[in-house]
C-alpha cells in the first residue's frame, strides 16, 4: 500500500496545506514565488506517481483512489485561495465556478455509476482540460510573483476561460454517458 507512487500522491496531498499558506498573502511576491515552484513539483508527482505504478506494475487501488482526489483538492484549494486574494476576479469567477462545479458533478457521477460497473473513461478532450487547467492557475500563480509582468496574469485569465469551456464540454460528454444508466 505505500508504494512509492501512493506516497508520491500522498505528498501532493500533504502539499495543499503549504501552497495554501503560501498564497495566503498576495502582496508577498516571494511567497507566490515558492508557491509556483511548489506547484510544479506537484504537476511533477503527478506525472510520476501514475508513470512509475504502470511502469513498475505497481497500479493499486489506493493509487486510483486517491490520484483524482489529490489533483481534485489541489485545483480546488489554488481556485479558492486565487479568488479570496482576487487574482481571479470579476466575471472570471464564473469561470472558475464551472471548473469546480465540474469537478463535484463528475466526481457525484463517477460514485453513482461505481456500483453499476460503469466506468466512465477518462478522455483526450479531458486531458486537455485538465492540462490548459494546470497551465492557467500555474500561470496566476506566477503573476503573482512577477507583478511587474502583468500579461502572465492576462495569460493565465485567457486559459482559465479555456479550461472553463473545455470543461464544460467533457462535463457534457461524462453527463449523457451517465444519463444511459439513470432511471
Amino acid at each position: 500500500m505505500l508504494t512509492l507512487p501512493n506516497l508520491l500522491t500522498l505528498s501532493r496531498i500533504c502539499a495543499v496545506p503549504l501552497l495554501v499558506g503560501l498564497l495566503w498573502w498576495p502582496q508577498w511576491a516571494a511567497g507566490y514565488a515558492i508557491a509556483f515552484a511548489l506547484y510544479c513539483l506537484m504537476g511533477i508527482t503527478d506525472y510520476f506517481d501514475g508513470y512509475l505504478a504502470r511502469a513498475n506494475g505497481a497500479v493499486s487501488r489506493l493509487g486510483v483512489f486517491l490520484d483524482p482526489i489529490a489533483d481534485k483538492i489541489m485545483v480546488a484549494a489554488v481556485i479558492l485561495m486565487l479568488v479570496g486574494t482576487r487574482d481571479i476576479a470579476g466575471f472570471s469567477i464564473i469561470a472558475a465556478l464551472v471548473i469546480l462545479l465540474r469537478e463535484i458533478a463528475v466526481s457525484g457521477l463517477r460514485e453513482f455509476l461505481a456500483p453499476l460497473h460503469v466506468s466512465v473513461p477518462v478522455s483526450k478532450l479531458a486531458k486537455w482540460k485538465t492540462t490548459l487547467q494546470l497551465v492557467s492557475l500555474g500561470a496566476l500563480i506566477l503573476a503573482g510573483a512577477l507583478p511587474h509582468a502583468p500579461w502572465i496574469a492576462t495569460v493565465g485569465l485567457a486559459s482559465l476561460w479555456g479550461a472553463a469551456v473545455l470543461t464544460l464540454v467533457t462535463g457534457w460528454d461524462y453527463l449523457r454517458v451517465g444519463l444511459r444508466h439513470m432511471d
